[in-house]
């Protein structure tokens, strides 16, 4: 039995005609709202699907799946204290820098498990991943939030992921410490006195390093996790007369079904955020260092919040 598979539909007409007069070899695309059609200029007309590109005939190939996306994953946090007026360099337009915070922000590493609606599950060599990023806390309307400016990913379908829902998802390389059931000095077990590292690397370049010890369990993580996480979903346009008219720029919120956050430990905290080349997020460096956490998150995403449209 094929495998249906939900056709992408595109929200506004867009037709790329060759010009009047004589033949032309370049292909005229239609893409409209109703009918999700590729027409070809000279009549033959296929119907490609997929959630994301690439779009073929059968969808299979699409870097993302559509929702429900389950996630699960070990988590390493570093609480820390950078300066506001780095944060507030960063936010988009009607976000400010949380005073009452005065520049706290927490910097994550997680190892991920994704599933979607196919057993992804069984296939890790696509779907496990592992990421970085900072949250910086921020104001939006009177409302407390993480606002994410920087995060890297190892990952293709969960680059392709992000950047639908507005996370500035980079290609990075992420290792941290794993915990096993098997009794050993390796093992890494969640109880006082065991110690975590962990860091992100892009283009050879160390970009941050933590490393962090158990010294007792948080009875309620919502004390400390406890603002939605906020993103700028921004796609910018090649043609020279659009340049600097993005087609998509929006504020976005991450919505995240039955969130669930277990088996939370708190202890002594490192991180180092070093200036690289090529980089910028070394103005996000600490200047103190808070709480260091090891927690276990799962949630699913079957939704996205529109906050705000700056095309508009």
């Amino acid at each position: 039995m094929r495998e249906r598979v939900r056709p992408i539909v595109m929200h506004a007409p867009l037709r790329l005609s060759p010009p009047k007069g004589g033949s032309n070899p370049h292909l005229g695309l239609l893409y409209d709202s109703a009918r999700p059609v590729v027409n070809f200029h000279g009549g033959a007309t296929n119907v490609l699907h997929g959630f994301s590109v690439p779009l073929t005939p059968q969808g299979k190939s699409a870097l993302a799946s559509p929702p429900p996306w389950h996630y699960s994953s070990d988590c390493l946090v570093v609480e820390y204290w950078t300066d506001p007026a780095a944060i507030s360099a960063l936010l988009p337009p009607g976000v400010a820098a949380d005073e009452k915070s005065r520049g706290r922000a927490f910097f994550w590493f997680l190892d991920w498990q994704f599933t979607g609606s196919n057993d992804e599950v069984t296939d890790p060599a696509r779907y496990q991943y592992r990421e970085a990023f900072v949250l910086v806390e921020a104001v939006f309307e009177r409302t407390p939030i993480n606002y994410c400016p920087y995060i890297f990913v190892d990952n293709d379908a969960a680059i392709a992921r992000g950047w639908a829902q507005g996370f500035p998802k980079k290609y990075g390389s992420i290792f941290q410490t794993r915990t096993f059931s098997a009794p050993s000095a390796a093992a890494a077990p969640l109880a006082k006195g065991s110690r975590f590292g962990a860091s992100v690397a892009a283009h050879g370049e160390r970009l941050a390093t933590a490393r962090l010890q158990l010294e007792e369990k948080v009875a309620d993580p919502a004390k400390v996790f406890n603002r939605p996480t906020v993103m700028r979903r921004y796609f910018p346009q090649l043609a020279a007369a659009g340049q600097t008219k993005p087609p998509v720029d929006e504020l976005t919120m991450s919505l995240t079904d039955n969130l669930t956050i277990v088996d939370v430990w708190a202890g002594s905290a490192e991180l180092t955020i070093p200036d690289v080349r090529g980089e910028d997020m070394h103005s996000l460096a600490p200047l103190r260092i808070g709480r260091g956490y090891r927690l276990g998150m799962a949630y699913s995403v079957t939704d996205l919040r529109i906050l705000k449209n700056y095309v508009v």
